[in-house]
């Protein structure tokens, strides 16, 4: 069943917080492999949705989703709604 109570506005920031924080730190990983040749190719990680963290529960999520800031991606991997695809 769900939780009746809605996540607060600071759960809300905290959680899109360690999101894009996770995300970022995904691509840089990915980045930073070694079978990869950025200098060569130009390019920017390929890595666009992540698991979200699991310490917010998936109200928080399916809320920021409602919000616009998140897209679900699909087997439980969410992406940023970017500001340009609006």
């Amino acid at each position: 069943m769900a939780d009746p109570t809605p996540p607060t506005k600071k759960e809300l920031k905290d959680a899109f917080k360690a999101f894009k924080k996770r995300l970022k730190l995904t691509q840089l990983d990915e980045d930073s492999k070694l079978t990869r040749r950025p200098t060569t190719s130009g390019g920017s990680s390929a890595i666009v949705a992540v698991v979200p963290p699991n310490e917010f529960g998936k109200a928080v999520w399916d809320e920021l989703v409602k919000q616009g800031k998140l897209k679900k991606a699909g087997q439980g991997m969410y992406e940023i709604v970017e500001w340009w695809t609006l």
